[in-house]
């Protein structure tokens, strides 16, 4: 049995197809995660769920170290505590320069982000009133509180001049302690 599956194992690494069609991010978790973890039917006398048990893990070591970013980088889950709270981050699409830096300036000055990174240079494709437009845009990427989503949702719908504005929101899960106690303070309660 455990000779089969190991074979198997193998026959799926090694299959041109696999190999042709891999992504190389998709080799790298291949490499990192170990087969086990993405062939959940091997038996568990090969279930390492590590580099460990594969030929180079040596050479990744070597390169790469064994430090957990845990261990090395002072992370921490975004549950909010007495020091931070649940944070997001904001992406808002504006059609120029001038428009960005305003925009951006007046969010920081009203408290509603702790800061706005501005990305020149964006091309958006989208449907609108049922044609394809294509638009250079500048995109603001806010970094802001949980809890200030619905103010800076309608303060951009306020002060943006587009019909629709684009304003989506993704958790932050983790990150640096400091950055996230920042995030706090430069914000509004």
């Amino acid at each position: 049995m455990a000779t089969t599956l190991c074979s198997r194992a193998s026959s799926i690494v090694s299959s041109y197809t696999v190999r042709r069609r891999l992504p190389l991010v998709g080799a790298i978790c291949m490499l990192s995660l170990g087969i086990s973890n993405l062939c959940p039917t091997l038996s568990s006398p090969f279930k390492t769920g590590t580099t460990q048990s594969l030929p180079f893990a040596p050479l990744l070591r070597s390169k790469f170290g064994t430090k957990t970013p845990s261990k090395s980088f002072n992370a921490i889950k975004m549950e909010g505590s007495s020091d931070t709270v649940p944070s997001i981050v904001v992406y808002v699409t504006v059609p120029n320069k001038e428009a960005g830096k305003k925009l951006a300036e007046s969010i920081v000055k009203e408290r509603l982000a702790a800061c706005v990174n501005r990305v020149p240079g964006i091309e958006s494709v989208y449907e609108w009133k049922g044609e394809i437009q294509t638009d250079s845009e500048e995109l603001l990427i806010i970094k802001t509180r949980q809890s200030l989503l619905e103010a800076l949702t309608e303060y951009v719908k306020a002060n943006h001049e587009y019909d629709e504005p684009e304003v989506i929101a993704m958790p932050i899960t983790g990150g640096s302690h400091q950055y996230l106690e920042w995030v706090k303070k430069s914000t509004r309660d």
